[in-house]
């Protein structure tokens, strides 16, 4: 999918033009693959432009920075507001916010101590990440490729290097005529998607892998157990084996790209009613939706407003 670039970009407390967030071939990321970031949606909602879940989001990228001993020149509140400034001053909702911290130019070796760290924050339009729409799961298989296994890098930072793993698992499936493929973990146990988290839903319970099975911590994933857990949905967090997504009722990814997407197939073998979006994906899909697109009442605080004078939402 083609990135619309926008106006301005944050870098290091100053906006700057989107022209100009260039980095050195020599800086360590390049190299190494040293950085943290987070992906988050600016939803419009009936009340103008908001941020879902910023707080969480930027909370998460200050833990990612700290597992890898990054230096953070600023705090989470810090970097939830100059989110929402750059939102503002970009004008362009609903989209994508892409806040992103790396070791830059400076030693050439693996030790990345004495390399500055870069904090810049990105933002631009970006639609449905996975979903076909429709009463139609999308298709998927299980990887050949494992999930990163514990000890080896940290599955709870939201890391760059941990996506080429993730990469690995996305083209593969796509090679082979799927939409996504599933990382089992290193003993076997289903994980979760190349950038998405797993639920499933078997004898009217909804499973999802532990954060011990080389899972990362999603926000989208605590909200939909939120959500589950309004609904009068009994949630049980549990290792599951890979034989589980051929005889679940129902699957279904999450994550701020894929937000709530049904799955209809995994390795050829239908889901539930015939590949169809069940009863509780749907009842799911439809409070999520509720939320974020200002239907139904914020009643988690989980919006932060963008305020904005007289622009309009992209596209308009």
């Amino acid at each position: 999918m083609a990135i619309e670039k926008t106006e301005k970009i944050w870098h290091n407390g100053k906006f700057i033009k989107w022209e100009d967030a260039t980095i050195h071939v020599m800086s360590h990321v390049v190299h190494y693959g040293s950085s943290v970031f987070e992906g988050i949606r600016c939803y419009e909602t009936k009340s103008g432009p908001a941020i879902f879940r910023a707080s969480e989001h930027m909370q998460r990228l200050v833990d990612s920075a700290k597992i890898y001993r990054m230096e953070l020149p600023y705090s989470q509140e810090q970097l939830a507001q100059a989110m929402v400034d750059l939102v503002a001053t970009n004008g362009v909702w609903p989209g994508y916010v892409r806040p992103i911290v790396f070791r830059g130019y400076g030693e050439a070796g693996v030790n990345p101590i004495h390399c500055p760290v870069e904090v810049y924050i990105i933002n631009f339009p970006w639609g449905k990440y996975l979903s076909k729409g429709g009463d139609e799961g999308v298709d998927v298989c299980v990887s050949s490729w494992t999930r990163i296994a514990p000890n080896t890098l940290p599955a709870m930072a939201k890391a760059g290097a941990n996506y080429m793993n993730s990469q690995l698992i996305k083209m593969e499936a796509i090679a082979n005529g799927y939409v996504e493929g599933i990382a089992l973990d290193a003993n076997g146990f289903v994980s979760e998607g190349s950038g998405e988290n797993l639920f499933l839903v078997h004898k009217g319970k909804l499973l999802t892998a532990p954060i011990a099975n080389s899972v990362l911590p999603g926000i989208t994933r605590d909200s939909i157990i939120q959500i589950a857990r309004d609904l009068k949905i009994e949630v049980v967090e549990q290792m599951i084996p890979r034989e589980m997504l051929y005889i679940a009722d129902e699957v279904f990814f999450t994550g701020t790209a894929a937000e709530v997407t049904p799955i209809g197939s995994v390795d050829k073998i239908k889901v539930g009613n015939n590949g169809k979006v069940g009863p509780i994906t749907k009842a799911i899909q439809k409070e999520f939706f509720g939320i974020v697109e200002g239907m139904l009442p914020d009643r988690h605080k989980w919006f932060t407003p963008v305020p904005v004078e007289a622009k309009q939402p992209v596209g308009v």
